[in-house]
């Protein structure tokens, strides 16, 4: 294990991103802004765009941050055709975007942004999910009973319908649920 000779700042509310940082054993602190702009560039695609948001993110907190902080920032987007699918604003775009899911492949991608006083380093992963056919009455259920409107693409992995939907990951299980954890082990090593 390493030691890094910053106070880590976990910018965000995600008890998934808070569960995942966790379970690296490095000692950290939550500092959440509200109002950041989520917005981006209509020429951004794929990994630029959540690249672009978490960029966006840690500069809304550098000119607060001490000398001895670091700065962690992400953003996750399911990206379907080209479309991004963000987190839903009600049951009913929850439940369009489930039945645009179900039955075929999409992409889970998710920008990082680790900012110091000194240096930054900006990365993304992306994990390719393929959904099995859902049902209406097993959208509804989901949506209903798991409420997934704070959740890019209207679901949760570790919840219920990854266990019903997800048939197979190409990529990191924890980039899915909101933050690629060995990649961003990797990078702190870089700053240790």
């Amino acid at each position: 294990m390493f030691n890094l000779p910053y106070q880590v700042i976990l910018a965000s509310n995600s008890p998934r991103r808070k569960e995942l940082l966790g379970g690296l054993g490095i000692p950290f602190e939550v500092r959440t802004l509200q109002g950041i702009d989520e917005s981006y560039p209509d020429t951004l695609k794929g990994e630029e765009i959540p690249v672009h948001i978490a960029g966006k993110k840690a500069e809304a907190y550098k000119s607060a941050m001490a000398d001895d902080e670091m700065i962690i920032t992400a953003d996750t987007i399911v990206y379907d055709n080209g479309q991004v699918l963000g987190k839903p604003k009600d049951r009913e775009e929850a439940i369009r975007m489930l039945r645009q899911l179900s039955g075929h492949a999409h992409e889970v991608i998710t920008g990082v942004s680790i900012v110091t006083k000194e240096k930054t380093a900006r990365f993304a992963s992306t994990s390719k999910v393929f959904f099995a056919p859902l049902t209406d009455e097993e959208i509804i259920y989901y949506v209903d009973n798991y409420r997934p409107f704070d959740k890019a693409g209207a679901y949760g992995i570790q919840e219920w319908i990854g266990f019903v939907a997800v048939t197979r990951i190409e990529g990191s299980y924890f980039n899915v649920m909101g933050l690629p954890i060995q990649r961003l082990y990797t990078e702190l090593k870089h700053f240790a």
